[in-house]
């Protein structure tokens, strides 16, 4: 293991705390957006809002009791949730995997697909690249294959699809 791998990057309490937060700020937003389509009793019944507005709030509430345990409970502060050593271990394939699906609408499905499993084979997985390209890039023509030619289901296309008079 290397050095400070096994130390804390997180402790409980603060992974507690940061997903209330995250809730509670959802909840939020489901209750102003809700309210404003109406939250009410009409006369002819709920508003379009009722529900999911109360919905909103019980989110609320229950983001506001975990936080507040987690806040008032100094044991979890002692607890570690995940260490830097896994947390670093959890990045190595969560980055790569947000650039991907964020490269999606300016390259294409396709071509993202080929460069993530490029590289995840080449980084992760330590193999050459006379593996890595047949691999890549004959997954992506299956995709191709098997989404566009046969079943009919068009995916996001880049410019390389548009050059080649695919998109």
């Amino acid at each position: 293991m290397e050095k400070g791998t096994d130390r804390s990057a997180a402790s409980v309490r603060a992974v507690e705390i940061g997903v209330a937060i995250v809730i509670l700020v959802f909840g939020l937003v489901v209750v102003i957006d809700t309210y404003s389509l109406g939250a009410r009793w009409g006369d002819d019944g709920p508003q379009p809002g009722y529900f999911p507005f109360y919905v909103g709030l019980l989110i609320c509430v229950s983001s506001v009791t975990i936080l507040a345990r987690a806040w008032g409970n100094a044991a979890l502060a002692e607890d570690s949730f995940v260490s830097r050593g896994e947390l670093k271990k959890i990045l190595i394939v969560l980055v790569p995997t947000v650039v991907y699906v964020s490269t999606i609408a300016y390259l294409g499905f396709y071509v993202a697909s080929t460069l993530y499993i490029a590289y995840f084979m080449w980084q992760l997985g330590r193999y050459s690249w006379i593996k890595t390209v047949p691999v890549s890039v004959g997954v992506s023509v299956a995709f191709f294959l098997i989404f566009e030619t046969w079943f009919g289901v068009p995916l996001p296309k880049g410019p390389l699809e548009a050059a080649l008079g695919l998109g």
